[in-house]
């Protein structure tokens, strides 16, 4: 496989994966190197790529799994995630009225259990279908559709309590 057929095949998800690796790991330039990475991993085994049925879907769980394996790695020696996105409002109300809810929704997913903010990225944000999720986590679509109940149902509750969001 030549450069570019390398880049045509890869560069379209590219936005895909960073923002998955954004949602796992917090950190700008923590997603950045993961990011990085997995097109290396993907350069690197190039002629087995084009193989797969769907190429992004096993540059997801790359970068899923690569992610994964770094927080691991952080959670062992002890490191911390420097939130380097994460800001602070003195004002609640006028943050929701600037962001219009959306980032208050990314916050709360962060919050979420691993696999629920996976699921919710992929789903919600991704627009990924069951079967499709279900593949790059290696889960089964059942296990997929309970985790992505329970984090929209966490999700609306943090608004509604924390926010004094209504429904409807």
């Amino acid at each position: 496989m030549e450069k570019t057929e390398f880049i045509t095949l890869v560069m379209p998800f590219k936005d895909k994966l960073y923002r998955l690796a954004k949602r796992i790991l917090v950190s700008k330039d923590e997603a950045e190197d993961a990011v990085q990475e997995v097109f290396l991993k993907l350069w690197k085994g190039k002629q087995n790529i084009a193989n797969y049925k769907n190429p992004e879907a096993f540059a997801i769980t790359m970068t899923k799994n690569y992610c994964l394996d770094r927080l691991k790695s952080k959670q062992a020696s002890n490191l911390k995630i420097v939130h380097s996105n994460y800001q602070t409002s003195e004002n609640v109300e006028k943050n929701i009225e600037a962001n219009d809810g959306v980032a208050m929704v990314f916050r709360i997913m962060e919050t979420l259990p691993e696999q629920q903010r996976i699921v919710l990225q992929l789903r919600d944000v991704e627009q990924f279908e069951f079967s499709e999720i279900a593949k790059i986590l290696e889960s089964n679509e059942t296990a997929v559709r309970v985790a992505l109940s329970r984090a929209r149902k966490t999700v609306r509750d943090a608004m509604i309590k924390n926010y004094n969001y209504g429904i409807g």
